[in-house]
């Protein structure tokens, strides 16, 4: 294995779409969501470690996750788990974790990669990563794995590239925020459009003259602490400081400002498991199209259903319920039509509101 390369596993997340499973005290990378006998982000972890080396693989989480990461990733170094004191998007993060690999390896090249995604075909996600780190080991640009577009997805940002250009590494046009169907449509049409997954690959150096062309004041913050960084002042100096930097994601920060972003079509098949639809789709089903994670069920009538336990004892009876999100968790249970899944964030958050408030009740 090559030893300037690097990962960065980005586990800070809460992923409140996946409520009630996923909470702010245990989020889903955590969790086994697929029924696989692995977490999210151990599946990660191992995907990555194909290229890259163990000892290289830094784990980026919010400081209340330690435990969960030294739990759940054991053969990680404790140096290598970065924590964030406060959440702040990805740009800060990524900058920190940046620093503290030039500090380790000025020649590294680098890839920051989401902790609960799902990927098939690990050996083309090798092959892809291993020739965007070919290519960015030699030259000095950002890279991007895009994903083909199967249907005008909404819930996904989008990559426009040169449609002239004929080499299989594109020149970015711009990032595209999440469009309404209709502009989702004619971006499939167009055939020059991709889903952004947010994996990104650089040389250490380019990133951080990308920071400080494009983010000068948050550079200058985190170069305060250069000299401290990989070493025990590092904590005292993040704590007092790293709240201090903007809360802003690498896209707006860096990628959509910069001039040499390009990106790569990727050739395995993906899905960022941001909603509970999402996972459904990736999951085996039985005749009627229902997909069980981790229960028995006794089922009449009911098709197109997800359905998870934390038990997998417990027996699930379910009649004439079409396209549902049925999840039982500790003292939740959730029974919600899948077309209103970009509601759970909302009534996640309305729930626990409302249970607070009965706690404050007098007896």
């Amino acid at each position: 294995m090559n030893s300037n390369y690097y990962a960065v596993v980005m586990a800070g997340g809460v992923g409140s779409r996946f409520w009630p499973v996923s909470t702010p005290e245990f989020p889903k990378q955590f969790h086994d969501m697929l029924g696989s006998g692995e977490t999210l982000i151990q599946k990660t972890f191992k995907r990555l470690s194909q290229l890259i080396p163990k000892e290289n693989i830094l784990i980026l989480t919010h400081q209340n996750y330690k435990e969960i990461v030294v739990e759940q990733l054991p053969s990680v170094d404790e140096k290598n788990i970065i924590l964030e004191p406060a959440m702040r998007n990805t740009a800060p993060c990524i900058l920190y974790a940046a620093l503290k690999i030039k500090k380790m390896n000025p020649d590294a090249v680098m890839v920051v990669a989401p902790s609960d995604h799902w990927i098939e075909d690990e050996l083309q996600f090798v092959a892809n990563l291993l020739r965007t780190f070919d290519v960015c080991e030699h030259d000095s640009i950002l890279m991007t794995l895009g994903i083909l577009p199967t249907f005008p997805n909404t819930g996904y940002g989008y990559i426009e590239f040169n449609k002239l250009d004929s080499r299989p590494i594109k020149k970015v046009v711009q990032f595209r925020e999440k469009p309404d169907y209709v502009t989702a449509r004619k971006f499939i049409l167009s055939r020059h459009f991709l889903w952004n997954s947010g994996i990104f690959v650089w040389s250490v150096n380019t990133i951080l003259d990308a920071f400080s062309q494009f983010q000068p004041e948050m550079m200058e913050l985190f170069e305060r602490g250069y000299s401290v960084l990989n070493t025990e002042k590092e904590t005292s100096f993040i704590e007092a400081n790293y709240h201090k930097a903007e809360n802003i994601s690498i896209d707006y920060a860096v990628m959509e400002k910069a001039g040499n972003v390009y990106v790569l079509p990727a050739t395995f098949d993906w899905n960022d498991l941001g909603t509970w639809g999402a996972l459904y789709e990736k999951l085996p089903k039985d005749n009627l199209d229902n997909a069980v994670v981790n229960a028995k069920v006794f089922l009449e009538n009911a098709t197109n259903n997800i359905i998870r336990t934390d038990d997998c004892n417990k027996t699930v009876v379910v009649d004439g319920l079409n396209d549902y999100i049925i999840v039982d968790r500790e003292d939740v249970l959730l029974i919600y039509p899948k077309r209103k899944e970009q509601d759970i964030k909302k009534i996640s958050k309305s729930v626990e509101d409302m249970i607070l408030k009965t706690k404050k009740l007098p007896d």
